[in-house]
């Protein structure tokens, strides 16, 4: 049996190429998997798309070489299909929605099969948190010889560079509530809650968990009616690249002007942004301010 690559490890090493220039794609919701497409193929790679039903965009076969679907629960035949397409390498991309995981009579409505069994019984009986979940995953494909890598091995331009990336800027006071933001971000994310809290007046009005970034945001909306709210999204501080990358998008900003938020504040160089001309854009037409910072940057303005 193939022990799991450890995070450690993973990191140090060099990107290995693709054997026979193949990519495998394991696709969730969003943009993220399709933007991966496009530039994995300019790069010159075949992409083997498997996407998740009912969660991967309709449009993500077209930008695939071979593309097949694949239910939740299905470990086994994901395996099976890539190890057809000879793939060894494979990047997880997109929002696995997990809110089915615990819905009534899950058994019956997932049908898991004995490697999607096996996972669950063997990794994951300690608890059911994101990393927990996602590196069980990782660990049942590598029981095979498929290795997970990250998709920033193959865009790193699309990771967040830092400063202000919208003619508004934070005021004092929203400054002050990204500065206590993050500390309380980089919290929850080391408890592996979640990445993102929202905040108003230094006081946390929403936190992340299981049902994602934007249905947080547009609950803060509905918890704080007068807008005008900060959101803070980082990386946990264990990030690993394979799986879980913090992400934005045209849809974050979306959900923000919605629900009346006015400052989106993400880590520098550790945040990816999809579609980011289209971003700016859209941030700048509806007035919120995006700004990418470090944790260095934090600790002084904190100090000032």
């Amino acid at each position: 049996m193939a022990d799991i690559i450890p995070l450690k490890d993973y990191l140090e090493k060099p990107p290995a190429k693709p054997r026979g220039n193949r990519v495998g794609l394991l696709a969730g919701a969003g943009r993220f998997p399709m933007v991966f497409a496009e530039t994995a193929r300019q790069a010159g790679l075949k992409v083997c798309g498997m996407g998740v039903i009912g969660m991967a965009d309709e449009d993500l076969p077209s930008l695939c070489d071979r593309y097949a679907p694949v239910p939740l629960a299905k470990i086994g035949r994901a395996i099976r299909w890539f190890k057809r397409q000879k793939i060894d390498q494979i990047v997880m991309a997109g929002k696995i929605e997990k809110t089915v995981l615990f819905q009534s009579k899950r058994i019956w409505r997932l049908l898991p099969d004995w490697r999607t069994i096996h996972m669950w019984v063997q990794y994951t009986r300690e608890n059911k948190k994101d990393d927990t979940l996602l590196l069980a995953v990782i660990r049942e494909f590598e029981r095979d010889g498929i290795h997970f890598v990250s998709a920033l091995d193959f865009c790193p331009e699309l990771l967040v560079q830092h400063g202000f990336l919208t003619q508004r800027k934070p005021n004092s006071s929203q400054w002050k509530d990204i500065c206590f933001g993050w500390e309380m971000a980089k919290e929850i994310g080391r408890l592996d809650i979640g990445q993102t809290v929202v905040v108003n007046d230094t006081a946390v009005i929403a936190v992340e968990a299981i049902e994602g970034t934007d249905q947080a945001i547009l609950r803060a909306g509905e918890l704080c009616k007068r807008g005008g709210f900060t959101v803070v999204k980082v990386a946990k501080p264990q990030q690993d690249p394979r799986f879980d990358v913090p992400t934005i998008g045209v849809q974050t900003l979306r959900s923000m002007h919605e629900a009346g938020g006015r400052v989106l504040a993400v880590e520098a160089g550790q945040t990816i942004i999809l579609d980011n001309d289209e971003v700016i854009e859209l941030a700048n037409k509806l007035g919120i301010a995006v700004v990418s910072l470090n944790a260095e940057e934090v600790k002084l303005r904190v100090a000032c």
